[in-house]
């Protein structure tokens, strides 16, 4: 293997393990609250219940979700090695319910004006995939 180019300096990219129950409790109709409860760890399923709270304008509800489904991802995110810092790519499935949530949250801060809330948010979520933020707006 050619490390001629590569930035030796960069973590590997973490990738989140799939939450197949959840996956096919979501495709079957299952609503989010309901898993909320059966899989509290589930990044994504918070981040489904904050970004349907911010669109019906619940933004203080959302702020909620969002934060939980972001704390929960940075558990699941170091539990597979990620040391704060490095690619969480969005192309890789299971990591786009934390950069949902992550998405969520800086939607959410920038509502109540928590203006260094959502420079730390865009930050962090561009650096875990640049992709991210454009993924996640069509998305919605």
């Amino acid at each position: 293997m050619s490390i001629v180019g590569q930035n030796l300096m960069e973590p590997e990219p973490t990738l989140l393990p799939a939450e197949p129950e959840v996956s096919e409790s979501l495709a079957t109709g299952e609503e989010p609250v309901d898993l909320a409860a059966k899989h509290p760890e589930s990044s994504l399923v918070w981040a489904l219940l904050a970004e349907d709270a911010l669109d019906q304008g619940y933004t203080v509800e959302g702020y909620a979700y969002a934060r939980v489904g972001y704390h929960r991802g940075l558990d699941t995110l170091r539990r597979s090695g990620w040391r704060g810092a490095g690619p969480v790519p969005w192309s890789h499935e299971p990591n786009r319910g934390f950069l949902r949530a992550l998405g969520a949250l800086g939607q959410a801060a920038a509502a109540i004006g928590e203006t260094a809330e959502v420079e730390r948010i865009t930050t962090l979520l561009r650096d875990c995939d640049p992709s991210a933020p454009e993924a996640i707006s069509r998305l919605r």
